[in-house]
């Protein structure tokens, strides 16, 4: 396969091949982050964790996939990139197979925060596919390849609650490892190489995202704003498959996997909002995606029926996919010679917020349950549009 060059040297647009191999590549491995989130009763209940500790089950991948993000994501400016993501992915493999086959809850949560740290290959392709692309179309390319993310996200949670109606929660942990190896040989086989050139020392590269996210006002702007919105997300997506399961719905995890289904129509938001970035129309689509996310919670506060919490399912994965679109827009359109160091920032920032987000999700419903759960996600919502109003508005983002 022949090298790819640095961007910059390439102008033509990326392949339409490439660009659904990377969205679903990005897709089958961000779920191992999901799979746990609506199973977090079922797997408390066989692993002997109490209530309190079901939240801990998402918050160990989440912490995981931050290590990763500030560790190994990096090392895409110094190593070969399609390397990293197969060592990744094999790291990820024996992560998962553990998982499936956990019989305490050491065991489970151990190989949980191994599953999030080798899942970060997925931020190896995010920027990957920004050096193939040219700046005119940088963030359609972008917004495609992130709502194969999304997509994956969102559907990992109905797949993970239907396997487990009709077998075991084992089994979904144990199935993804097999697609995983599967698409360590497709990524292999397929993709072209990438070099980084120049290729600083690893100590030199964790050094520089010190002085990175203390001199990048836009990394660490966007990185904000993405943290109180995923957290809010986090909260919303742990606390209903509980509530959802509660004496409250009754729902079996075949209903939790329809609802979350349901909800799965909010990936539309990435390619709209990568397309809106390229029109330069960032800063109205923010306070859009911003305000979605507070309405939606706002309106489970004035009924929490079912229909309704579908509607909030929806427009949450709506705005807080189209902010993660336009945050990786802006910071992708700084240094080339920095994209995976600003990436892993990034995504480390708000994937950090989105663990305290499962959290305080298991606790606020534990204690206070949905109303607690939902003023929380008010909160952030509200925390994030506070510090957008303060965004200089001569500078683009």
């Amino acid at each position: 396969m022949t090298p790819l060059k640095e961007a910059g040297a390439n102008h033509a647009p990326m392949p339409a091949w490439i660009t659904w191999l990377l969205a679903t590549a990005c897709g089958l491995i961000v779920a191992n982050i999901y799979y746990a989130q609506p199973l977090a009763g079922p797997i408390s209940t066989s692993l002997g964790m109490s209530p309190q500790m079901a939240g801990t089950i998402v918050t160990m991948t989440q912490v995981g996939y931050g290590l990763g993000l500030l560790f190994l994501v990096p090392l895409g400016d110094l190593f070969e990139n399609r390397r990293l993501v197969f060592c990744a992915l094999a790291l990820d493999i024996v992560a998962l197979v553990a998982a499936g086959v956990a019989f305490s809850p050491v065991m489970f949560l151990v190989a949980a925060l191994f599953i999030g740290f080798g899942s970060v290959a997925v931020q190896v392709l995010v920027p990957y596919a920004a050096h193939l692309s040219p700046e005119a179309t940088r963030g359609r390319a972008v917004g495609n390849v992130m709502s194969g993310l999304m997509l994956g996200i969102m559907l990992a949670r109905p797949v993970a609650s239907l396997v487990t109606q009709l077998s075991s929660w084992h089994v979904i942990f144990i199935a993804s490892a097999a697609i995983m190896v599967l698409l360590g040989v497709v990524l292999w086989r397929a993709l072209p190489q990438r070099m980084p050139s120049p290729r600083p020392r690893y100590r030199e590269l964790l050094a520089s995202m010190g002085h990175l996210a203390l001199t990048t006002p836009i990394l660490r702007r966007r990185a904000l704003y993405q943290a109180c919105l995923f957290a809010a997300f986090s909260i919303f997506w742990t606390v209903t498959p509980l509530w959802l399961a509660s004496p409250a719905f009754g729902l079996s995890q075949g209903g939790i996997a329809i609802f979350a289904l349901l909800g799965v129509a909010g990936a539309i938001a990435a390619p709209l909002a990568g397309r809106m970035a390229d029109r330069g129309w960032t800063r109205a689509a923010t306070l859009i995606a911003m305000l979605a996310v507070g309405i939606a919670f706002a309106l489970t506060r004035i009924d929490a029926s079912l229909v309704l919490l579908v509607l909030a399912a929806f427009v949450i994965d709506f705005g807080v996919s189209a902010n993660l679109v336009l945050g990786q827009r802006a910071i992708f359109a700084l240094n080339p010679a920095h994209r995976s160091r600003l990436n892993g920032l990034f995504m480390a920032t708000f994937f950090l917020g989105g663990a305290a987000g499962s959290g305080l999700g298991g606790w606020a419903y534990a204690h206070g349950g949905w109303p607690l759960a939902s003023w929380l996600g008010i909160g952030l919502t509200g925390a994030a549009l506070l510090y957008f109003a303060t965004e200089p508005r001569r500078r683009p983002l």
